[in-house]
């Protein structure tokens, strides 16, 4: 059974020489790299029930490997019962070897889980060498025991590199192993 590599060394190793040679950087640090990835996931409904909030604290700091922090409400919206500073959902920011793990681990073994996945949306980037993608169910991590889920909810992966444009991004990435949709 062949043994896959670690993301990072993968990035040394492969990416950089197949990024300079495809857009022909001159230096190095040119070549564009994963900065951060954060996880947020919007708990609307803790509004009337705190421990789904909880809950979604838990299943988070479990799939991240790292503490979560509770988003609050900025504003207060009349007509969805929320006031000003309300807990309204969680998120977590990937750094270093714990964001490469992630990302192994979504490429790896959540991605392919999905239900007939044919692959992820190519025009999920935000014209800065951002990509974003959203996931349905939480339970595609193997963290997640689904028998302990009372409520499933979906999670916003937002994964910002040190790119120019959109095309670079998106040759680092599929570099990666991020799995675009064919055209």
């Amino acid at each position: 059974m062949p043994v896959t590599k670690d993301l990072k060394t993968k990035y040394a190793e492969d990416v950089i020489p197949a990024l300079t040679k495809q857009f022909s950087y001159s230096n190095i640090y040119e070549v564009p790299k994963l900065e951060k990835i954060v996880l947020n996931m919007g708990v609307g409904e803790a509004v009337q029930n705190v421990k789904i909030l909880d809950a979604a604290v838990k299943e988070l700091t479990s799939i991240a490997g790292q503490k979560t922090v509770i988003t609050r409400a900025k504003k207060s919206i009349a007509t969805f019962k929320i006031r000003e500073g309300m807990p309204i959902g969680t998120m977590v920011t990937l750094r270093g070897q714990k964001m490469y793990d992630f990302l192994q681990k979504l490429l790896n073994v959540a991605l392919p889980r999905i239900r007939d996945f044919r692959g992820v949306s190519d025009k999920s980037f935000d014209g800065r060498g951002n990509y974003s993608l959203g996931l349905k169910e939480q339970v595609l991590f193997p963290e997640i025991n689904y028998d302990d889920v009372e409520l499933v909810k979906g999670m916003n992966i937002s994964i910002v590199t040190t790119a120019k444009t959109d095309e670079e991004a998106r040759a680092l990435l599929s570099e990666l192993g991020m799995p675009f949709r064919k055209r």
